[in-house]
């Protein structure tokens, strides 16, 4: 372990530490790969405890007010005791977790220490983290820092009762680095983990488990990271050529093969073709179950029979009622833009690749009505040339391009119908729904990125504006108008609504962006235009924060069922105290009252987007 990780092992990832004891005597070396941190924790308590024949008043914890007592033998015997009991219940508590945390690998190999060695020397002198937004003391610092693997577990509802209608599990992905970053880490670099809530009648149990990708497994088996970080691996000229001479060496000598994957699926989930999907951009869908005991089984890379060989896109759309799935995958060489979909039964379709899309845009998110498909072509890039000479980020800000809508058949055999519409100073991230309104018009509901300048450096900095586009095919007029003044993103719908006109959204405030404060509810209907849209807020309270908010519908498959009438769910994090819990909102409420609360066992850091499937559909999984 180098110098820097040394001194940033204490303050902030000690169940990463690799310790190399020495070997019993007729037996081979093995390496501990990870260590629960509360066996060091305990260690370091009794390590500083004084001793119970002392009297002293010497305060072995400045955190801690000193106290004075008079030592008697009996006090010693009964504190003794309780000593004992205590020390034997977090015995019990260590040897369970340990079992489950430990893994043993054999030594490093000669290459694997060459190419350790390569690799501390270009994170300590050639690239070291100095920008805060790939610092990882700075990017995982509070609660986005990284927990280890949690079983199922049951939990307690600490306020009101779990409604029958949300029967299901909720499951959240987000990145949660399994190994200690050696140099620079954005947020994004993070392997995925999935926090998972099984609810039956009205229990819950709590399960957090890697997906188990190509990348995290072969990491796994060698103790280190040695996949190159995709958002922070590549400053400048000099870094870039060092880490990939490295990153070549590694393939060469056989210790990963980048054929098999190299994806992180730490973004969402998606559910269609009666399977359910861990999804990140960079690589093809990993294929997820979700045992009855409320394990998370990561079953395998799914290529749809062959017919995905590239990657696809986090945000895949679903037709609530023909089950079919649309999806895309974006680069940085023509075409920039490929579409496809997949029937109701999860075949995929032949690609659309879109010629049109003159340059390598950031297209993380996009949207479908009845008819179309819509995609934006913005301001923020692909730009090989700026992550090798300028600030080394693969993604970055073009303030000189205007941005552009694109317009596409759903069906379409290829690009002829593709039309494109300047919007000039939209830049979305997400989408939160499209339709069809007449013969020639379609309304887009999405959050605009403001400063576009801050999209990976600074998040914190960045004000999305929740705006409504409307876009009239015949003539090529775009309006626009902004449905809220707040910062808002992650917003979700009711999903039976997904390309059907929608009057409600539930947006999660950004205080600051990634980190959410809490859910309003806006009223996006003609009514409402022009003006503030909303009617429905709930904080989380002062130092909690919480994720992308979910909708969960009361009677998804009534037709009469009002559209907001369900429950708006989500895991929140209460920095003061520590301790996570999950959230059911009234959705129908303008305070979005809380129907109940579940602690959680474990601490669930911040993340990205989540999915609650139905115990329906878990029984077809």
């Amino acid at each position: 372990m180098d110098a820097f990780s040394s001194s940033f092992f204490t303050k902030f990832h000690p169940h990463k530490l690799i310790l190399s004891p020495p070997p019993p005597p007729k037996t081979s070396l093995f390496y501990i790969s990870s260590v629960n941190v509360e066996e060091r924790l305990i260690k370091d308590s009794k390590s500083a405890a004084p001793s119970s024949s002392s009297s002293s008043t010497q305060n072995p914890n400045p955190t801690l007010p000193i106290t004075t007592t008079t030592t008697t033998a009996s006090s010693v015997v009964a504190t003794k005791t309780r000593k004992v009991a205590v020390d034997q219940k977090k015995s019990s508590i260590i040897r369970r977790r340990i079992r489950s945390s430990i893994t043993i690998t054999d030594p490093p190999s000669l290459s694997s220490t060459i190419f350790n060695t390569f690799d501390n020397i270009i994170n300590n002198f050639i690239d070291p983290a100095f920008r805060p937004s790939v610092d990882p003391k700075h990017v995982l610092a509070s609660n986005f820092a990284p927990v280890d693997e949690l079983p199922p577990t049951d939990c307690t509802v600490i306020e009101g009762t779990l409604p029958p209608s949300i029967n299901g599990a909720y499951i959240r992905n987000g990145p949660n680095p399994q190994h200690l970053p050696r140099g620079p880490y954005h947020l994004f670099d993070g392997d995925g983990m999935l926090h998972s809530l099984l609810i039956s009648n009205g229990s819950a149990t709590f399960c957090s488990r890697y997906v188990k990708t190509y990348k995290y497994t072969v990491e796994r088996e060698h103790g280190s990271p040695i996949f190159p970080n995709v958002f922070s691996g590549f400053n400048g000229l000099t870094a870039t050529v060092a880490r990939g001479a490295v990153t070549a060496a590694r393939v060469l000598s056989g210790q990963y093969n980048p054929v098999n994957g190299i994806g992180l699926a730490n973004t969402s989930l998606a559910f269609f073709g009666n399977k359910l999907f861990a999804l990140g951009e960079s690589d093809l869908p990993y294929e997820i179950k979700i045992a009855p005991d409320g394990e998370i089984v990561t079953v395998g890379r799914h290529d749809f029979d062959g017919k995905l060989f590239m990657s696809m896109t986090a945000h895949p759309k679903v037709d609530p009622n023909t089950g079919e799935a649309f999806a895309f995958r974006y680069g940085p060489i023509p075409p920039f833009l490929t579409f496809f979909w997949f029937n109701s039964s999860g075949s995929k379709q032949p690609d659309v690749p879109i010629f049109s899309m003159t340059r390598p845009s950031f297209l993380h998110d996009f949207a479908i009505t009845q008819k179309y498909a819509i995609f934006t072509e913005i301001q923020i890039g692909m730009n090989p040339m700026e992550m090798i000479v300028g600030n080394g980020s693969p993604v970055g800000a073009d303030p000189s391009s205007v941005s552009r809508i694109g317009v596409i058949p759903r069906y379409a055999k290829n690009e002829s119908d593709m039309k494109w519409f300047d919007v000039p100073g939209f830049n979305i991230i997400h989408a939160v729904n499209a339709w069809d309104e007449g013969d020639d018009e379609i309304v887009l509901i999405a959050p605009n990125i403001l400063s576009i300048e801050h999209t990976l450096e600074r998040m914190e900095l960045i004000h999305a504006l929740m705006e409504k586009v409307r876009i009239n095919l015949k003539t090529g007029m775009v309006l626009r108008h902004p449905v809220s003044a707040r910062n808002l993103d992650f917003a979700v719908i009711n999903q039976n609504f997904t390309g059907k006109k929608n009057r409600f959204v539930y947006a999660g405030i950004g205080d600051p962006m990634p980190k959410i404060s809490g859910v309003v509810k806006l009223d996006v209907g003609e009514e409402q235009e022009q003006k503030e849209c909303t009617v429905g807020c709930r904080m989380f309270g002062s130092g909690c924060f919480g994720g992308e908010p979910f909708f969960v519908a009361r009677e998804p498959d009534s037709p009469d069922a009002d559209e907001d009438d369900g429950y708006v769910v989500t895991y929140v994090h209460d920095e003061n105290s520590g301790e996570s819990k999950f959230l059911v909102m009234d959705a129908k409420s303008p305070t979005l009252d809380v129907v109940a609360a579940v602690k959680l066992p474990g601490r669930v850091p911040y993340g990205f987007h989540g999915l609650f499937v139905r115990d329906s559909e878990l029984k077809k999984l």
